[in-house]
């Protein structure tokens, strides 16, 4: 949406009326843009600039895998606050903020945790066979505990920011954020202090058109961030998926079936083994050599035995 469209849209919200001149914060003086019958009037081009900037941040704060906490505990947001922050799935606080709920959340768990056990019980029916006083009196625990912390029994972890519709109303819980170090994005009127807000947005926080149409951007943003982290959720399933077929393919490269013939590698395991019997053959040729020398030797021998028994022969026959 462009810019000239949202600057309609909050001029026919009415979150350009600000409060009496009489009643103002001096460091508002560079959101207001003039005066008329004793009432400031808000400067709607920073206001739409300043809330695309809240809404970025919102968007990529979602992203990010975190939450943020919708507050609102005056009259004309109660319903607005419990609706939006339904539709976007997010935590809220529509009642009186309970002092605590950031700085002391170990406390308030165990207050939710206690409000989720009597759920459990009405659920599963336990609560029919008490008598029927004391089942009277656990369902007024629970709708009591549901009205005061209702909205954010779902909340196991603190929120990554917290988004107030009036920063003089809750008051308390725009200081608990701060001692935390959690990002405020909050509506301010010209009666309130910019500076005490991280993501300022300059408008009417008493007109309910006006806070309800802040309040759905808000949401919208939330929604968007969910779409993006459920789109890059998606990327890295993907991504792992590919990594995985990938391995896979390198595996049955270097696989092979007991049919299928083996790598060329393989033929140089029983060469070995003609080389181990190499010292037999070896072994084997001098007795060869030695069984052909033996007949030449008797050869050499004969002639001299043959001259000896002529050499007998003749030493028996000279006496005679």
């Amino acid at each position: 949406m462009t810019e000239n469209a949202v600057i309609k849209e909050l001029l026919e919200a009415g979150a350009h009326f600000g409060h009496l001149t009489s009643v103002w914060h001096p460091k508002m003086k560079d959101y207001i843009f003039t005066q008329r019958n004793r009432i400031h009037i808000i400067d709607l081009e920073k206001t739409a600039d300043r809330l695309e900037q809240a809404c970025a941040f919102v968007r990529e704060l979602i992203a990010n895998g975190q939450t943020i906490l919708f507050v609102g505990t005056k009259k004309q947001a109660q319903q607005i606050i419990e609706e939006e922050a339904s539709r976007c799935g997010m935590c809220y606080v529509n009642q009186r903020w309970l002092g605590g709920i950031l700085t002391n959340f170990d406390a308030i768990q165990s207050r939710i945790n206690y409000l989720v056990g009597l759920e459990d019980r009405q659920i599963k029916g336990e609560l029919e066979h008490l008598p029927k006083k004391e089942k009277a009196k656990i369902e007024k625990e629970i709708s009591r505990l549901n009205i005061r912390i209702g909205g954010f029994k779902e909340m196991d972890t603190l929120p990554g920011a917290l988004f107030i519709v009036d920063i003089i109303k809750d008051k308390i819980a725009l200081s608990e954020a701060k001692k935390l170090d959690i990002p405020v994005v909050a509506i301010v009127d010209t009666n309130c202090n910019p500076e005490e807000v991280d993501y300022p947005i300059p408008a009417n926080d008493d007109a309910i058109k006006a806070i309800n149409l802040i309040c759905s951007r808000i949401a919208d943003a939330v929604l968007k961030g969910k779409q993006i982290r459920e789109q890059e959720q998606l990327e890295m399933v993907s991504i792992e998926g590919q990594e995985m077929e990938e391995g896979v393919e390198l595996l049955a490269s270097y696989s092979f079936s007991p049919d299928e013939e083996q790598p060329a590698e393989a033929p140089q395991e029983p060469s070995e083994e003609p080389a181990k019997e190499q010292p037999k053959e070896q072994a084997e040729k001098p007795l060869e050599e030695e069984t052909k020398e033996q007949p030449g030797e008797q050869a050499d021998e004969s002639p001299e035995e043959e001259a000896r028994e002529q050499a007998e022969e003749q030493s028996h026959e000279s006496p005679d």
